[in-house]
């Protein structure tokens, strides 16, 4: 008799957040007193208790035992690479050996502190039964502009947005379809694992990811003035 597919929630955390305008990696920045990735970290973990809780470092990260009181609730690989693609696709190659085709795997950002319980009780809830797997995602709301190419700054014009959905984490994939998929591509250019599933899908071998509504408080921190919201957007949920 075959054993259950488990779950791994994998947070890639190598990259120094070039973006994020400081010298201490966004994942290691202060959200109301804590670092953003334990925040992280203690969210997945409280509402997936059963799951194993994997952080993808880079080889050479010192931070993540001396920041995080709490770093016990989950392993350290360091096996981070270049980009997040090469992050991800390291740490499949490290779970090959523990993980059988039908296991979830769940990546979710480090820098995404905020996503509501709820959320990821849904996502598991509405994919356990899949083939596949899929990830959060809402709508696009706003109207978007084509930049021109040959005039910076200036409107090429408006897209539309109908059937436009903002890609968020987690995403959630049978290990086996992800490892596939990430086989097949540069790592280096994937951004998403819903990419890389997708470009598989292409090829008829699976079905293309599904779609489950997440939340607008599902905030993705990039820029150091990001941290005042999401500490907002804490503040809310753990109020509510």
């Amino acid at each position: 008799m075959n054993a259950p597919p488990r779950m791994h929630i994998l947070i890639p955390a190598a990259g120094g957040g070039s973006r994020f305008g400081t010298h201490v990696p966004k994942q290691y920045a202060d959200l109301a007193g804590l670092p953003v990735i334990a925040r992280t970290i203690d969210r997945l973990a409280k509402a997936l208790p059963r799951a194993e809780v994997i952080v993808a470092l880079a080889p050479d990260d010192r931070t993540f035992e001396a920041k995080l009181e709490s770093w016990q609730r989950a392993e350290a690989l360091r096996c981070g690479g270049p980009t997040r693609g090469e992050t991800v696709a390291n740490a499949l190659a490290v779970l090959a050996t523990r993980c059988t085709a039908d296991d979830w795997i769940l990546v979710h950002d480090a820098a995404r502190p905020c996503v509501p319980v709820d959320a990821l009780l849904r996502l598991v809830a509405d994919l356990l039964h899949e083939a596949v797997g899929g990830l959060l995602a809402i709508p696009v709301a706003d109207t978007l502009k084509r930049e021109d190419p040959g005039a910076a700054h200036r409107v090429l014009c408006t897209e539309d947005r109908a059937h436009l959905w903002q890609a968020q984490t987690p995403q959630m994939f049978r290990f086996g379809i992800l490892q596939a998929a990430f086989r097949r591509l540069d790592a280096r250019a994937i951004t998403d694992e819903a990419q890389a599933v997708e470009a598989l899908a292409a090829t008829g071998a699976c079905a293309a990811p599904r779609l489950i509504p997440g939340s607008t408080q599902n905030i993705k921190i990039t820029y150091a003035g990001d941290l005042a919201l999401a500490a907002a957007v804490l503040d809310a949920q753990e109020g509510s």
